[in-house]
């Protein structure tokens, strides 16, 4: 079981990893269980906007609330970002006429876009740019390195206010060159993982992590730092479908981002979800136990998502109709989310299959009546997902398709014991047959002994020292050996063998 299992979390991430990025747009009908205030008040900044656009896009019962709260956050926060709130602006306004009634709670100061405040905002940035534009000039010119840093680290943060991430990752990628401290260097990586996330460049956030890792001596609050680096491989390793990877890094966050979250990328819960999933997909059933079950940094993050220590805890215990009742009332929800969206389907797929095995490992037969209503499914659909795990090779059983039982292939002990007994006859021939042709070669001189680096020098021997006598050269030596080997030769062909 636990063989099939890591093959299994190989083989998932080998072939998952060959999916395309941008996966068709599954539209969510009604979330079963998200109650979108709860949900969205675990974040701040961008990704918060951004998840609000992601549920508006996809869940038309929810669009309009979505896409109203989104309006309503930019403005209130004086959003540098004209455009987007623009195109927000006017999506809500289509989505209005598009509901009717659903609209009528949206406020008409959200409706009518103030377009002398956006007006005044494009030029608010637009000066400001323009100042740390001129500061940095300035900067450059009396060739001052730490001004410099903070000129490009404030550009860069005013771009990523307005919106413009390749710029503001411009900007921040160009104070590499003044750093000067250990501080400097993880406050470069820091913002850049924070801009690459965003811009979904994961395998650069993956190159700063090690970065920032490898720096000596990180900040005074190393444990929080060490908690966010894990937390961004961890999203990084989950867009590149490397489960297993994001599952060990989610798992080894530690509880600092329970009090103190890194609520601009990820929240607590979020954690919990796609560390517990992971894990479901791609550990054996030890590892499961010790890395998740027993791990008491990892259950704080559980105590939030109460249905994801329920799943681990039924698939752990075998109740699998509880685990796939929860699996499908939440799948809605996952659907949603702007990072677990593109994988849902593959994770839930490796979770089944890993119970269909851990179902069958210990029973010689099954009845796969019984088997199917466990797993909610009918007995023609459980014998063709059977049928591919046995392909696979992660069950070694035969299907009874005239009585339906599935069957276990039973290990032939006996023949194992033989097979054993012969690879260790087998060895200690090789071993015998070796220390033979040692002893021949002693006994012909043709050991070559080092020089005793204890003795003194007139006692030591010589490096070319055949036999125990001295003070022959290499000429001589090799005379004598092949003279030796001659005379070995011609003993053994007259079937002297142990002179």
């Amino acid at each position: 079981m636990t063989a099939a299992s890591t093959h299994d979390a190989a083989g998932l991430d080998s072939t998952a990893s060959k999916r395309k990025r941008f996966v068709k747009v599954v539209e969510v009908d009604a979330p079963n269980n998200l109650d979108l205030d709860t949900y969205i008040a675990n974040y701040k900044g961008h990704t918060k906007i951004n998840r609000l656009e992601f549920i508006a896009d996809r869940c038309p019962s929810l669009q309009v609330e979505a896409l109203r709260m989104a309006v309503a956050e930019m403005k209130n926060n004086q959003t540098l970002n004209v455009q987007r709130y623009v195109n927000l602006a006017k999506k809500l306004q289509d989505a209005v006429k598009l509901h009717g009634q659903s609209g009528a709670n949206v406020g008409n100061d959200l409706l009518a876009m103030d377009k002398a405040w956006v007006d005044n905002q494009a030029q608010r940035a637009k000066q400001y740019a323009d100042q740390l534009e001129a500061e940095l000039k300035n900067y450059k010119r009396n060739a001052i390195k730490e001004s410099i840093r903070m000129g490009n680290t404030d550009l860069g943060n005013h771009y990523y206010e307005c919106g413009d991430l390749t710029g503001a990752h411009r900007s921040y990628s160009r104070t590499r060159d003044y750093c000067t401290t250990p501080k400097h260097i993880l406050d470069l990586c820091m913002n850049v993982i924070k801009v690459s996330i965003e811009l979904g460049n994961f395998p650069h956030v993956l190159t700063y992590v090690v970065k920032a890792e490898s720096t000596p001596g990180l900040a005074d609050d190393k444990e929080f730092t060490k908690a966010k680096l894990k937390a961004a491989s961890g999203l990084s390793n989950l867009d590149l479908s490397k489960y297993y990877t994001a599952a060990r890094d989610f798992l080894s966050i530690g509880e600092e981002l329970v009090a103190h979250p890194y609520s601009d990328v990820i929240s607590p819960n979020d954690i919990a979800v796609y560390g517990g999933l992971c894990a479901l997909a791609t550990f054996p059933r030890t590892e499961l136990k010790t890395r998740v079950i027993d791990n008491v940094g990892f259950r704080q993050y559980l105590d939030l998502e109460p249905h994801i220590r329920d799943l681990i805890q039924g698939f752990y215990n075998s109740n699998y109709t509880v685990c796939l009742e929860i699996m499908d009332k939440w799948r809605n929800d996952y659907l949603l989310d702007i990072h677990l969206h593109s994988h849902i389907e593959t994770l839930y797929t490796n979770i089944r299959r890993k119970a269909l095995v851990q179902f069958a490992s210990p029973f010689l037969t099954v009845d796969l009546t019984k088997m199917a209503r466990s797993f909610a499914t009918s007995v023609p659909v459980l014998e063709q997902e059977l049928v591919s795990l046995i392909v696979a090779g992660q069950i070694e059983a035969r299907i009874d398709s005239q009585q339906k039982i599935l069957w276990a292939k039973q290990a032939n002990k006996r023949s194992n014991i033989f097979e054993k007994t012969k690879a260790m006859g087998e060895e200690y021939e090789r071993e015998s047959k070796g220390l033979v042709l040692r002893i021949q070669m002693m006994n012909h001189g043709l050991v070559v002994k080092g020089p005793a680096s204890e003795k003194g020098a007139d006692d030591a021997e010589n490096p070319f020292q055949v036999g125990g006598r001295r003070g022959h050269g290499a000429r001589e030596i090799f005379s004598d050996a092949r003279s030796n080997m001659t005379n070995l030769f011609s003993n053994i062909s007259r079937g002297d063998r142990f002179r």
